[in-house]
């Protein structure tokens, strides 16, 4: 019973973090009528690692910082660069358009960890590969080179930064033992000082300080970032990690209908079949993913009951 429990307040964490994080690309978007990508981005994540060091301190867990090193690239591409990149692709892109170009992540992710951590790459990846690799390019578009060619280069480049990220954090944790919200934490903090000192040095217009500018920045610091953390942490501990990631697909997934409804952002035919090719990709290497981990854990059972 405690185990059912568990797995439906899993589910329910899973749901609520991708409702989160997707319908928070349009409110990224609507921002920016009132105040600079830049400025934005170091407020949100300031604010969201003084949150996350508040919930540290509230739950007594230590403030310690670990590997200082790795912490420090970290944020510089996690928090810093991601950010910085995803908020300058929605001043030119689309909201759900930007989604899907931002979660090509883990297609990266998996070509990096064959090149410099040694893991192997089945043939259904390579096929998700694939597909993803021709997705992207019916997304982009690139013989019509329209006007949001830039964004969506940015877009991609977020993606690709966070993977690098991802590879730091997988070689970090197979060498030190580290607390996951502390290094979020610190990396956060880290990355969120570097955007201050951007937004400091070039130049920009002062925000204007509306209801919705108040509310989107509440909704980033403390929602996108504290509690959609928090809650992430919580789905990992909980679940299989394959399954745990089936729950980002719905993210993209979120930003798009959010887009759509609320901004107005139908995506063409063209489009339209490229975030599909994606989606399938994504799909597959999740399932992927979650079997390998469930053999794994069968073999280990097996092994223990020998």
């Amino acid at each position: 019973m405690n185990r059912d429990r568990s797995l439906i307040l899993a589910g329910g964490a899973m749901l609520l973090v991708s409702l989160i994080w997707g319908y928070n690309y349009v409110v990224m978007k609507r921002v920016m009528q009132y105040v600079d990508p830049f400025d934005f981005s170091a407020l949100r994540t300031l604010i969201g690692a003084i949150s996350l060091f508040a919930v540290l301190a509230l739950r007594r867990r230590s403030l310690r910082l670990v590997a200082p090193g790795t912490t420090l690239w970290l944020g510089l591409l996690q928090t810093a660069a991601f950010t910085g990149l995803l908020q300058c692709a929605l001043v030119g892109g689309g909201a759900g358009k930007t989604a899907v170009l931002v979660y090509t992540m883990p297609f990266w992710l998996m070509a990096m960890a064959w090149m410099f951590l040694g893991e192997r790459m089945r043939g259904v990846q390579w096929l998700a590969n694939g597909l993803a690799l021709a997705g992207l390019v019916l997304v982009l578009e690139p013989w019509r080179m329209h006007g949001d060619v830039i964004s969506a280069a940015l877009g991609v480049s977020a993606g690709f930064v966070w993977a690098i990220s991802a590879v730091l954090v997988k070689r970090l944790r197979a060498k030190v033992q580290v607390d996951l919200l502390s290094l979020t934490a610190w990396q956060m903090l880290f990355g969120s000082l570097v955007l201050c000192v951007l937004a400091w040095v070039l130049p920009s217009e002062p925000p204007r300080i509306t209801p919705y500018f108040v509310g989107a920045l509440a909704y980033n610091a403390l929602f996108a970032t504290a509690l959609a953390w928090l809650l992430w942490l919580f789905i990992l501990d909980r679940l299989p990690a394959g399954l745990a990631g089936l729950s980002s697909l719905a993210v993209p997934a979120v930003g798009v209908l959010s887009g759509w409804v609320e901004l107005g952002e139908r995506p063409d035919t063209m489009e339209s079949l490229g975030m599909v090719c994606i989606a399938a990709a994504l799909v597959g290497v999740s399932v992927v993913a979650m079997r390998g981990r469930n053999a794994v854990a069968a073999r280990t059972n097996s092994g223990a009951r020998g």
